[in-house]
């Protein structure tokens, strides 16, 4: 099995050395690291033509950035990474596990790095969520077979929810994600800057809003 891990960016020098740098074991032992700039004006695609395989320049917004990066990708299994978030050392090793078990797509555990505490407590509310309800977001690095990723049409051109609507989609299609316990480190900056409780209820409406039929374009500016 061979990963292509796909990292949309934009204007993210201060966290995607740290994120790249992570992932070098992975590139050393065959799998692929591809950058998606969607138009910084700092050094982040410097940084990315030093430390990935690939790096592209693709039209601004996750959900266009993660599909260019999906068209140009050689791997088995796709695995999509925030460019503030660090891999489980294991991470391959977990994933190849999962799709030999037979799962077709999956999760991993996530923690989030930051001051306030009530960021462990959002940490846990969402992996349970996720292991409830079969959701996953894109904080907690989404894996999917290549063939299921190119079957369902890749991610919708939306602003806002693109991860929740491919979960909804696989899920129905190929079953319950893989909800691997092993932790993705993700940032916990946009906490932090909006306050954490303001971030946590405006999250929970916005989720709420789009799963009683919001135009993810107006969540996108409400966000």
């Amino acid at each position: 099995m061979r990963l292509s891990i796909i990292i949309p960016a934009r204007d993210e020098a201060a966290f995607i050395t740290d994120t790249l740098s992570a992932l070098q074991p992975l590139r050393a032992q065959g799998h692929e690291v591809i950058v998606v700039d969607g138009g910084s004006r700092d050094v982040t695609p410097l940084i990315a033509r030093l430390l990935a395989d690939r790096t592209f320049v693709a039209r601004p917004g996750r959900a266009l950035q993660m599909n260019a990066g999906a068209r140009h990708a050689s791997g088995d299994v796709l695995l999509f990474l925030h460019a503030d978030s660090v891999l489980p050392a294991d991470a391959a090793v977990a994933i190849a596990r999962a799709v030999a078990g037979g799962a077709a797509w999956g999760r991993f555990d996530v923690t989030i790095h930051g001051r306030p505490w009530v960021l462990k407590l959002v940490a846990a509310m969402m992996n349970l969520r996720s292991r409830l309800t079969g959701i996953a977001t894109g904080d907690q690095g989404i894996f999917v077979d290549r063939a299921l990723f190119d079957r369902v049409g890749g991610y919708k051109a939306i602003p806002l929810m693109e991860d929740i609507a491919l979960s909804k989609t696989l899920k129905r299609l190929a079953g319950r994600p893989a909800c691997l316990q092993s932790r993705i480190a993700t940032s916990g900056r946009r906490w932090e800057a909006r306050g954490p409780w303001r971030t946590i209820f405006s999250m929970w409406r916005l989720r709420l809003a789009y799963a009683l039929g919001a135009d993810p374009a107006r969540l996108a500016r409400d966000y």
